[in-house]
């Protein structure tokens, strides 16, 4: 299996044009197909810096999306206009909506969440590409409301049913067109990890436990269509990523057992870039065999990790997982959401850069 030594996480900022282009496109100035021209600019041009970079598996970047997981209201019927609040730290932290919309009324799904992005993405890619989709268990959080999603869903688990279907089904088409490589993001399994955000989930009606048993279960039964047909399947766990800010804090081990222990996917996408992922310790529950790919790069600022500091963390991971098990990235992409986070284009590139001369100084050539 290819180890894709050197990745990085999807999301990538958005350049003004392209910003511009949407914001003109939402006010009726702009037709889709301009919007969809200059989306397709954008991302040509985003594959030649990845390709000048080097890095050793290639996306569109997102940037035909408005965030991460955008495209699953935009594909599927029985969503409504109603957000789930969530409290943000960090910079202008606060109180405001998910991008995730709620479920009010069943879940059906009318189109491909990525046809409008993978037959672009597989005619200019330099080199093999991955395609990233939101994993079932975000909307166990972000969809389910009280007093709107119950009118339909009995329960979450009943909800959790269909999403798992929508994104199986998606993985299946993806397979079939040949894509070897999906990356399940799912950042909101940080939630069962930190106090503050398991009460908050307690005060909404969701048993923390319950939940993350919940949540593991319907992730894995999506990430199982991808296994059986032999793509590379990853799973990416951050603590939230919208303009520099974050959800929660905490390290993995409260979450380790199930979610390293019954998931089985390839890969491991796991933000270790400050204090608040907590320590290496609780990789010692990765399976053998499976990936880890440290998220040591931080994309919440402009600073440049030191490669020496960056080979000194490999080096304490690789006490829990063998260092053949091991792979570097950012801890997240640079723009979960469009407006992105607080670092330029030169700060992104520098950045990916620097994953990929430390991945080859750690590992060698590909």
């Amino acid at each position: 299996m290819t180890p894709y030594r050197a990745e990085q996480l999807g999301s990538l900022l958005r350049p003004a044009a392209l910003l511009e282009a949407r914001a003109a496109h939402a006010a009726s100035r702009l037709t889709r197909d301009a919007l969809r021209a200059e989306e397709d600019r954008a991302i040509i041009e985003s594959l030649a810096e990845q390709r000048r970079v080097g890095i050793d598996v290639c996306t569109d970047g997102e940037l035909r999306r408005g965030s991460w997981l955008t495209g699953m209201a935009e594909a599927v019927d029985g969503f409504v206009p109603t957000r789930v609040p969530i409290e943000w730290q960090g910079p202008g932290g606060g109180v405001e909506g998910s991008t995730a919309q709620v479920a009010g009324a069943r879940l059906r799904k009318v189109q491909r969440l990525t046809g409008h992005e993978l037959p672009f993405l597989k005619a200019h890619a330099p080199g093999p590409i991955k395609i990233t989709l939101p994993a079932p268990s975000n909307f166990l959080v972000t969809s389910y409301r009280p007093g709107i999603t119950d009118r339909v869903y009995r329960t979450r688990a009943e909800m959790l049913r269909d999403l798992v279907k929508i994104v199986r089904d998606e993985i299946q088409w993806l397979a079939a067109e040949g894509v070897p490589y999906v990356q399940l993001d799912a950042p909101y399994y940080s939630t069962y990890l930190d106090p503050r955000t398991r009460e908050r989930l307690r005060q909404a009606g969701l048993d923390p436990e319950r939940g993350l048993e919940e949540a593991v279960a319907a992730d894995n039964e999506a990430a199982q269509a991808g296994r059986r047909a032999g793509m590379v399947v990853g799973l990416h766990v951050c603590r939230g990523n919208s303009r520099s800010r974050w959800i929660a804090e905490g390290g993995y081990e409260a979450i380790a057992g199930p979610l390293f222990g019954r998931l089985d996917v390839d890969r491991f996408l796991l933000e270790y870039d400050s204090e608040r992922a907590g320590g290496f310790e609780p990789l010692r529950l990765v399976p053998p065999g499976k990936t880890v790919v440290l998220g040591l790069i931080t994309t919440k600022g402009p600073g440049l990790e030191s490669p020496d500091e960056l080979r000194r963390r490999i080096d304490a991971a690789s006490r829990y997982v063998p260092l053949e098990n091991l792979a570097l990235s950012p801890q997240c992409g640079f723009a979960s959401v469009a407006a992105g986070n607080l670092v330029s284009a030169d700060d992104q590139w520098r950045k990916l850069r620097l994953v990929v001369d430390t991945a080859r100084q750690v590992w060698g050539s590909s």
